[in-house]
């Protein structure tokens, strides 16, 4: 029996992207040979795929949907992607927070995921722009909420205009952010590649993400396997300003070995990642 009968459908999934991506599409009967499964489970997981958005099929086969570099999805069409990868990735990352200590959250689905595992860790300064990030640390202050947490934290949201992934950015989230310090950026990104470094669709975002970054001593990017290779309109920050990419087990190899060239800390999160940091 091939190894890759026993791959769970979310890997097979991030393997048959992965082949989509850097072939520019591929066939079924490529796919049921080199997987070792039925016609049927890779029109199924075709299927999955194409409904998430990131393929499309095609007469025989599929290739990837071409976005433009200026599409922004909004919060709730994000938050149903890549569910398992993302809380992997949140779990891996909130190890890496220090009691006592000031962080910052950016906006996104998957520093949305790393916020509801940060309420256990006490007295935390936490600065962020998003809505979502923000409610999460109020709503476990509540009352009702359940007993036992640790020291809650103080929470800094920096105001300014909500973009549609529930961001705030513009010249208020800019000048606030902009007078701060904190420990580390846990940061979530559009895109990351080699040529762009960290980019996102959104001009206002950019900026407001490249004053988050001026602002921490140590910036980790929190993003799927997905996000490699992505580009948007707006670069932010260069690779080598990035301390830590914590990502998944959906990264290809070629990838990782493509990350440890260019940056000093790669966290693979999850089943099959080790969660043990490479440094490069």
């Amino acid at each position: 029996m091939s190894e890759n009968q026993n791959l769970l459908a979310e890997q097979r999934r991030a393997l048959i992207l992965d082949e989509v991506r850097r072939r520019g599409g591929v066939r079924v009967n490529e796919l049921t040979r080199r997987l070792n499964v039925s016609d049927m489970t890779v029109r199924r997981d075709l299927d999955a795929l194409a409904r998430q958005g990131v393929i499309e099929k095609v007469h025989g086969g599929a290739v990837p949907v071409v976005e433009a570099s200026t599409h922004e999805p909004g919060f709730e069409a994000k938050s149903t992607l890549e569910l398992t990868a993302k809380e992997d990735i949140a779990r891996a990352a909130a190890a890496m927070a220090v009691p006592g200590s000031a962080i910052a959250l950016s906006g996104g689905t998957t520093t949305y995921a790393l916020a509801q595992h940060l309420l256990d860790v006490p007295d935390l300064t936490v600065v962020t722009n998003s809505v979502r990030v923000a409610d999460v640390f109020h709503a476990a202050q509540r009352p009702g909420a359940p007993a036992g947490r640790p020291g809650a934290a103080t929470v800094v949201l920096t105001g300014g205009v909500r973009t549609p992934s529930d961001s705030l950015v513009g010249p208020v989230a800019d000048r606030a952010i902009a007078s701060l310090h904190f420990d580390v950026l846990f940061l979530g990104v559009h895109g990351i590649s080699v040529e762009a470094g960290l980019s996102t669709p959104n001009l206002a975002e950019a900026e407001t993400n490249r004053r988050f970054v001026q602002s921490a001593r140590r910036v980790v990017v929190v993003a799927d396997h997905t996000k490699w290779g992505t580009v948007g309109l707006s670069s932010f920050a260069a690779l080598d300003q990035v301390s830590t990419l914590v990502t998944d087990a959906g990264l290809s190899a070629g990838a990782r070995e493509e990350i440890e060239e260019h940056l000093p800390g790669l966290l693979v999160a999850g089943r099959g990642g080790g969660e043990e940091p490479a440094e490069g």
